[in-house]
């Protein structure tokens, strides 16, 4: 084992749980999802690394989650795809800062840029931000600067490539095709997912977090640091859809957006001014399309 490894957060903790039924009351062992603080650090040529972001997150993919942050709050470009003169991701790892202790060592992930952002976190925010995992906007106060960030889908030249009904039945189909791939999810009850699916039903990354837009940031970010696209693919979520989600939706430029829940008034309206599809409450039985 290298040294260390022993402290890696695992995505589950073991706790002693007593559980009252009607008929008796039984001590035993359960698993509960961890929950842990990620910090995470930005730099690129002639800046050094700074906190731009802290989230309550589920331990696993971590740089992907990081990844997936740059590319969805636009301050990088989505890897080789990435327009002309927009910074592109060029490594991300662990922070080695000697102020750290041996807990906090694999809580904060660095991301380095190959060049100076065109929209630097501190644009956006005063000061460094933290989050629960219940949020997720992440500075985005209006839908003019979520639209003003993210203009056109990834690797298109126009919002037009987005949106357009889907078929009925290949919607109701996605929660089912997620579900399989919900293990944490089937272990713990107490984490969310997200996936990228084709339009041929193909499912290309699955991610699951106690926070619903650290999933998301997650899936995107494991196409990005495998150079890999996600435009005209669908988002599926395992909640509701909130502002946040339809947020990153569409700066992955992802054709449309896919919730088990219900959306919000706010990410209706965004979703229709950018051009996503936004479906809710799907399921196999029953789909409601909102734009």
């Amino acid at each position: 084992m290298s040294p260390g490894a022993d402290r890696r957060p695992g995505p589950t903790v073991r706790v002693r749980v007593e559980e009252h039924l009607p008929e008796r009351v039984s001590r035993h062992e359960d698993r509960v999802i961890t929950e842990e603080p990620l910090e995470i650090r930005l730099a690129w040529p002639g800046a050094p690394a700074h906190r731009v972001w802290v989230t309550m997150r589920t331990p696993g993919h971590d740089f992907e989650l990081a990844a997936g942050w740059m590319v969805h709050e636009g301050v990088a470009g989505p890897g080789h795809l990435s327009p002309s003169g927009t910074a592109a991701i060029s490594g991300v790892a662990y922070c080695t800062d000697a102020t750290l202790t041996p807990e906090q060592e694999f809580n904060v992930v660095t991301v380095t840029l190959d060049a100076v952002p065109v929209h630097p976190p501190g644009a956006r925010h005063d000061a460094a931000s933290a989050g629960s995992s219940a949020c997720g906007v992440c500075g985005a106060d209006s839908i003019e600067a979520v639209l003003g960030r993210h203009p056109g889908a990834e690797g298109s030249t126009s919002a037009s490539d987005r949106g357009g009904e889907l078929d009925g039945a290949f919607v109701r189909s996605l929660p089912d095709l997620l579900r399989p791939h919900q293990p944490l999810f089937d272990r713990t009850g107490g984490v969310h997912a997200a996936a990228l699916v084709t339009l041929d039903g193909e499912v290309l990354v699955v991610r699951e977090d106690v926070g619903r837009h650290n999933a998301v940031d997650k899936v995107t970010g494991a196409r990005v640091l495998a150079a890999e696209p996600t435009a005209g693919t669908v988002l599926v979520v395992s909640g509701r859809a909130g502002f946040e989600l339809v947020q990153k939706a569409i700066a992955a430029g992802t054709r449309a957006l896919v919730a088990v829940g219900a959306p919000t008034s706010l990410s209706v309206r965004l979703a229709r001014e950018s051009g996503l599809g936004l479906y809710g409450f799907a399921r196999a039985d029953r789909v409601v399309r909102y734009c």
